[in-house]
C-alpha cells in the first residue's frame, strides 16, 4: 500500500465514542493510542470463575469518567492472561478478553486487557492492533468522526443541591 491508497478505508479521530454490544456497554469514550499494541478497558473489580469447563471473568466498570453512579457488570470468557507493560514501564498481569467493538457503522472483534483506569481521562484505549484489524486510518487532528455519545445511553447526572444557611 502506498500513500494515497487509503481513500476506501474508514477514518477515525484520535478519540471516538464506541459501543461494546456483547458486554452491554452502550457507550464508552475511547482514546486511540498507536503507541499501545493492545487495547485496554477500565475494570475496577474482577472475579474469575469457571463455566462449562472454561475460565470466565466478571468485572465491573464505570464507563464514564467522574460518574461512579453508573456501574456496569460484565461477564465473558477469558481468552488468556498476559503480562502487559504500561507507559511507565510497570508490568501487570491482566485478563485478556475478545469482544465485538462498534464505532459508528463499523463493528469488529478486538482483544481487550482489563485494568484499572480510574485516574485516566479515557475509560478505554484502542491499541494499534485493533485499529489495523478494523481497517481504519487515523486522523490525529480530528475527534468524534463517528458521532457524539448517544444522548440516552446513560441517565443524566443528578444535580448536587447546595444547602443554604440563613
Amino acid at each position: 500500500m502506498h500513500a494515497g491508497d487509503d481513500n476506501s478505508r474508514p477514518v477515525m479521530g484520535w478519540r471516538e465514542w464506541a459501543i461494546l454490544p456483547q458486554l452491554d456497554v452502550p457507550a464508552v469514550k475511547v482514546k486511540v493510542d498507536t503507541g499501545a499494541k493492545t487495547s485496554a478497558l477500565h475494570a475496577f473489580r474482577l472475579e474469575a470463575f469457571e463455566r462449562d469447563g472454561r475460565e470466565h471473568v466478571r468485572f465491573w466498570i464505570h464507563p464514564l469518567q467522574r460518574r461512579t453512579d453508573i456501574e456496569i457488570v460484565c461477564e465473558t470468557p477469558v481468552l488468556e492472561q498476559r503480562t502487559v507493560r504500561d507507559s511507565g514501564g510497570h508490568a501487570e498481569e491482566r485478563y485478556v478478553i475478545r469482544t465485538p467493538l462498534r464505532i459508528g457503522r463499523h463493528e469488529w472483534d478486538i482483544d481487550l486487557t482489563l485494568t484499572s483506569r480510574e485516574d485516566m481521562l479515557f475509560r478505554m484505549l484502542l491499541g494499534r492492533r485493533a485499529v489495523v484489524e478494523g481497517g481504519f486510518v487515523i486522523d490525529p487532528s480530528r475527534s468524534y468522526l463517528h458521532g457524539k455519545r448517544p444522548r440516552h445511553a446513560y441517565p443524566p447526572a443528578k444535580k448536587q443541591h447546595k444547602e443554604t444557611t440563613r
